[in-house]
């Protein structure tokens, strides 16, 4: 392949019903000036071999087999062997709409980005052919200058548009200039879209949804009981305040987002001490629960949070008043309706 203007990057591992759908949907793009890195981070199902053959039969598709070292790692071992202008991050579990590249690519030549940011849409499926899809976007925009974009953030990060690598094209020669990767941690898309914006200067917003998100599969990662959730999300608090020091941006609506932000994580990190496959006795799981709604953070977040809908207002009532026990109940119905009725959940989850 002669000078691609994008290069995709895929971690694959674990995805063999769904990998193919993610292929074909970049064979199908209106597009065709592109790479393909699929990386192949030791997958023990199929997942290896039928990347193999997608590249057999298209020289534009590169396949790299790798021991298994997690998502970071597969994008890390793609970036340096990357040639195009543009940098594109997918997941091999979901799929992009056809005139995607055409236009994120007309986008950023036409205003000279370092970051483009669309919109997306979340599907969730609640049988094997029934599901809910939710749109995240804003209206479009091309900030004029730096200041603009952080003074504007907040809005993109309660649209949750600034933490997934999948919404966006960067310019390559700004991820390298700056020897950006992604680190070795969970969820590491969102620690490494922070280190993108920390000081990117030109960045342009889609308001169009181009790719499908899929929330379908029991053994997703966002599913998963995680022992460390809490101490995660506290981190990564204090990544979202870094940031905002770093731009010394301190107005009431960023402040707010900030709070609400919390808040809201910190009813899911709840919601995790009641997973089932939590090994904590009752006892245990309330002492934990107690721990997480009584610190300084969370009192100053609560109070400082304005919520979008009414249910959203009801369910910090027992951290607002920090009553242990009925946050631990409440975050039993939670579970309760995520299992059950996922349709209805993700309908709440979308308009909170």
């Amino acid at each position: 392949m002669e000078n691609p203007l994008v290069s995709i990057i895929i971690p694959v591992y674990g995805v063999e019903d769904y990998i193919g759908r993610a292929i074909e949907s970049l064979q199908a793009q209106t597009y065709q000036n592109w790479e393909l890195f699929l990386v192949d981070d030791g997958s023990k199902d199929r997942s290896g071999k039928i990347c193999d053959d997608y590249a057999a039969k298209d020289e534009r598709i590169l396949v790299i087999h790798k021991e298994n070292g997690g998502a970071p790692s597969a994008r890390n071992a793609a970036i340096p062997l990357s040639t195009g202008k543009y940098l594109y991050f997918m997941d091999g579990d979901d799929w992009a709409e056809p005139e995607m590249l055409t236009e994120m690519v007309a986008l950023a030549e036409e205003h000279g980005t370092e970051l483009l940011v669309t919109g997306f849409y979340i599907d969730t499926y609640y049988s094997d052919t029934d599901k809910f899809s939710q749109v995240q976007s804003l209206e479009d925009r091309v900030y004029a200058s730096q200041q603009e974009f952080r003074e504007d953030a907040y809005r993109l990060f309660d649209k949750n548009l600034l933490y997934t690598p999948w919404n966006k094209l960067y310019f390559a020669e700004y991820i390298k200039g700056h020897d950006l990767l992604f680190p070795d941690t969970w969820m590491d898309d969102f620690p490494f879209n922070l280190s993108v914006v920390r000081d990117v200067e030109r960045v342009a917003l889609c308001s169009k949804p181009y790719y499908h998100f899929i929330r379908q599969r029991g053994e997703s990662e966002t599913a998963k009981y995680n022992p460390t959730m809490y101490e995660k999300r506290e981190e990564e608090d204090a990544w979202m305040r870094d940031l905002y020091s770093y731009w010394n941006i301190d107005d009431p609506a960023s402040r707010e987002m900030l709070d609400r932000r919390y808040i809201e994580r910190l009813i899911g990190c709840v919601e995790n001490v009641n997973n089932p496959d939590c090994t904590l006795s009752t006892p245990k799981r309330l002492l934990a629960i107690r721990s997480m709604i009584r610190t300084k953070r969370a009192r100053e977040a609560v109070r400082g949070a304005k919520p979008h809908s009414t249910y959203m207002k009801i369910m910090l009532l027992p951290i607002r008043f920090q009553w242990a026990f009925a946050a631990y109940l409440e975050s039993k119905v939670i579970d309760f309706v995520r299992v059950r009725y996922t349709g209805l959940f993700a309908k709440l989850k979308a308009g909170r």
